[in-house]
């Protein structure tokens, strides 16, 4: 039955503040708030201080006013007189997610003078995982690299989820504390220093947050608030977070505070949502819509860019008005990357066997529109996917050749590095580099690194037996892990050797000589990018032609024509095969780039041109 609203709406138009949800700093102490609708009793228990009783209000919002409380006060909850509980809006957990948390003053993490960020067309994200990047693996680690960024050409630095999760390591996606930066990286005023540094150099910085589900272990949400999850949807983690009716509600404003937490207080330049698919939501106004217009309308004003993984391929919330993201800036392009692994490597297991049958029409599609898939049946689901993309300009897509996804989920976590040729990498690097849509590089990819990046967490008991058997069962569908021996050879998540292989190797980097050549190689590229390629993006792309060179539909060229409506002309020549294909006719003007040198009128195994002309 749908609870009457007039009340709520009322408490919220008078006080805001008192449903907001997790500890808040008033002139009196501190505020403490807790939603535990199927809770019999709850008590806070703030150390120092006997336990207290929480008054609890008919819509289930425990609170009560700590006049003896601090910033910096430890305290937990006690659940029916037994269970006890970290805050689930815990800003901070010294001691691990299954001890008291601490009242932190996010306001004052705050900035007077706020970074003003830089467009989206200037975006070069870097993706990295604070734990591995560094050999401190902390904030300070990532902090004293951010020179080394600035000189490569790297704008934008995309930090792997930071909410905290049990155990000394993981990769994050498993986080049952969504405002509890990890306390293994460092305190939130470590984090915040990042970000100032990383803004004096004029690099912002990003942050992957994950709203479609919690980790196994040490979340208590379904013990005192089981309509925090909704039973009508499931997601391959469990039963779906409630996005419908009162109660989800409550559910939408957790995590939209979550998100103007880290775009307001520790100043983000934007986020990055994890699998949004994901989120189920019947309701008439869907919940991204809203996530998104809330953004917008509360940080209006500064340049916050937001970013989807979205399997869906749902084009309408990449849609722009007067040339700028009505909801969403970019998605992910996953099927610009699949259809390049396939074409680099051959590979057509898994996922890659939605694009293993003509790669390249997939190929040259994704770099025209956007997606590959815009409603036809995708193999892998008997089911259509996607939705119509050419309209949207080709910044609406993040292009890469590796992420933490499609490296960490490989049995091995093998980069590209170890699967390919050096000339083939080359190629991929300056595909992704070089074309109109925004470009995604993971941590090392700029060097060629062979690091692994493996599945790693720290979990204990049941759920790492389970985590253990779930990864090598994964696998077992692959003709290389068929049998028992061979599943075996997959490292054990859960083994802390695991986590120390996937650290970033800064000696084959800073030394190797296939470092140094892909750094130059690297920095070449996005130097050309800066000073071709971007204006061209704000100048704004209006239309694409693509077609295929060859005569095998598998293994051959494409050649694709971007547009501005002021008649410029970007042309990209690439070679996938392994033979040399007949030169299509180039567009007059400016060769931007030329990875190889051949004979004229022929374009080498391996090769890619870029030219910049106009329309005749």
């Amino acid at each position: 039955m749908r609870r009457k609203a007039t009340g709520l709406n009322q408490r919220l138009g008078k006080a805001e503040q008192s449903r907001r949800h997790g500890p808040q700093i008033v002139d009196q102490g501190v505020s403490f708030n807790l939603w535990a609708p199927t809770a019999r009793s709850v008590e806070l228990l703030e150390i120092g201080q006997p336990p207290r009783k929480m008054p609890r209000d008919a819509d289930g919002w425990c609170q009560l006013l700590s006049r003896t409380a601090r910033a910096g006060a430890r305290y937990q909850f006690r659940i029916d007189e037994d269970l006890l509980v970290p805050d689930p809006a815990s800003c901070f957990q010294p001691d691990d997610v299954g001890a008291p948390s601490e009242v932190v003053d996010t306001a004052a993490l705050r900035d007077s003078v706020l970074y003003p960020g830089r467009p989206w067309a200037e975006a070069v994200i870097y993706e990295l995982h604070v734990g591995t990047f560094s050999d401190e693996g902390t904030y300070a680690g990532v902090e004293k690299k951010l020179p080394y960024l600035r000189d490569l050409g790297i704008t934008a630095i995309e930090l792997m989820p930071l909410n905290d999760v049990p155990g000394r390591h993981n990769w994050g996606y498993d986080g049952v504390l969504l405002n509890a930066p990890n306390a293994r990286y460092g305190r939130p005023e470590d984090l915040k220093r990042l970000l100032r540094a990383a803004h004096a150099l004029d690099i912002m910085v990003y942050l992957d947050v994950v709203y479609n589900h919690f980790g196994p272990q040490l979340n208590y949400l379904h013990l005192y608030a089981e309509n925090f999850f909704n039973p009508r949807h499931t997601t391959g983690w469990g039963p779906a977070v409630n996005l419908e009716g009162a109660d989800g509600a409550f559910v939408r404003g957790f995590l939209i505070e979550n998100a103007l937490m880290w775009l307001r207080d520790y100043g983000f330049d934007g986020l990055r949502f994890d699998a949004v698919h994901a989120l189920k939501d019947d309701s008439k106004r869907h919940f991204l819509v809203e996530l998104a217009e809330t953004l917008r309308s509360q940080l209006a004003g500064r340049r916050v860019h937001l970013m989807l993984e979205n399997e869906a391929n749902q084009a309408h919330l990449l849609a722009r008005s007067q040339g700028r993201a009505t909801y969403y800036d970019a998605q992910w392009g996953d099927d610009f990357h699949n259809a390049l692994h396939v074409l680099l490597t051959g590979e057509d297991e898994g996922y890659y066997r939605a694009f293993a049958d003509t790669p390249l029409q997939h190929l040259a599609r994704s770099l025209a529109e956007g997606f590959a898939y815009q409603g036809e049946v995708f193999p892998l689901h008997q089911a259509p996917r996607g939705e119509p993309s050419a309209h949207l300009p080709p910044e609406a897509t993040i292009f890469f050749a590796q992420n933490h996804d499609q490296v960490g989920n490989r049995a091995f976590g093998e980069r590209l590095s170890r699967l390919i040729r050096p000339d083939r990498l080359e190629l991929a690097l300056a595909l992704v580099l070089l074309s109109p849509h925004i470009p995604l590089l993971f941590m090392g990819e700029e060097a060629a690194v062979e690091t692994p990046f493996l599945f790693f967490a720290d979990w204990t008991g049941e759920a790492a037996e389970l985590t253990r058997e779930g990864r090598r069962k994964e696998f077992s569908h692959f003709e290389a892990f068929a049998a028992p021996e061979m599943r075996a050879e997959i490292s054990d998540p859960c083994d802390e050797r695991t986590f120390l292989a996937s650290k970033l190797d800064w000696t084959g980097i800073d030394q190797s000589p296939s470092g140094t050549r892909f750094r130059a190689l690297t920095a070449q590229l996005l130097t050309m990018r800066r000073e071709k390629i971007v204006p061209l993006i704000k100048r704004g792309f209006v239309s694409a032609q693509r077609q295929l060179l060859g005569t095998d539909p598998r293994m051959g060229g494409v050649d694709v024509r971007w547009q501005t409506e002021q008649g410029d002309v970007l042309q990209i020549v690439a070679n996938f095969a392994d033979h040399e294909l007949q030169m299509p006719s180039l567009v007059d003007g400016e060769s931007l780039w030329r990875l190889r040198s051949h004979v004229a009128g022929g374009l080498g195994p391996g090769d890619m041109m870029v030219r910049l002309g106009r329309k005749r």
